[in-house]
């Protein structure tokens, strides 16, 4: 099975009967990998189709494969690329990828001058944002809207980033500015993570006990640990 058995496009009206299966397997999937997610309904789900701003991916054989949608906050000044959920029996096919790829070119063509955001603990997930020009920031440069930090409440890692005043948490923020669109660090991370996925283990292990540690953070932030992370790579 390969990326060329899938069809990835900006979802239909139609669509919408996938919603519930959609929401089903969103939740599945977060409960097997022990995070919390910010919990959507069918029906929520159902209006990004309508409003055309949610990519699928079906099989050739016309099941549904892959989803992701669309969130905006600060009034447009920043979006989220949101829900990013593919169906068990056609994961390691390259689609997750082919999804992103998808919904950040219609975030991009809906919201040109908008950044693009995401928080995540997953190296997947991390290597595609890389690929796509994301960089690590501070959650400071995050959006600073109440209605999407109160998604997080839902995270068993929740306690943590309260405790951290919400500038830290396990989770990595990673940004895509229009404007600067300076990606070399993010490029440079993104081949050597395929190179050496090893080292993300590290990593994350210098995150966790920066982000676990009680004594006060350093002043580079998040940025100079993914730029101390690069220099391992020389």
């Amino acid at each position: 099975m390969n990326i060329n058995d899938f069809i990835v496009q900006v979802a239909l009206p139609e669509h919408r009967v996938f919603a519930e299966e959609i929401c089903e397997e969103m939740a599945e999937s977060a409960k097997a990998r022990g995070t919390g997610i910010a919990k959507r309904s069918p029906e929520y789900v159902a209006n990004k189709i309508l409003d055309g701003k949610s990519v699928i991916a079906f099989h050739k054989d016309g099941s549904w494969a892959g989803f992701c949608y669309i969130e905006t906050w600060t009034h447009g000044q920043f979006v989220a690329n949101s829900g990013l959920i593919v169906s068990p029996k056609y994961r390691k096919a390259g689609l997750a990828h082919a999804i992103k790829e998808k919904i950040f070119a219609l975030s991009r063509q809906k919201y040109p001058k908008a950044k693009i955001f995401g928080l995540t603990t997953g190296l997947a997930v991390m290597k595609i944002n890389s690929d796509l020009g994301y960089e690590p920031v501070t959650y400071s440069e995050l959006t600073q809207d109440e209605e999407f930090w109160k998604g997080c409440q839902s995270c068993v890692n929740f306690e943590i980033l309260k405790m951290k005043e919400r500038k830290n948490c396990m989770c990595t923020a990673m940004l895509y500015d229009p404007v600067e669109q300076k990606h070399d660090v993010a490029k440079k991370f993104a081949e050597e993570l395929h190179k050496k996925p090893k080292l993300y283990e590290r990593f994350m292990r210098i995150k966790q006990r920066l982000v676990l540690s009680s004594k006060p953070e350093n002043k580079g932030g998040l940025k100079s640990l993914f730029l101390m992370f690069t220099v391992l790579f020389k």
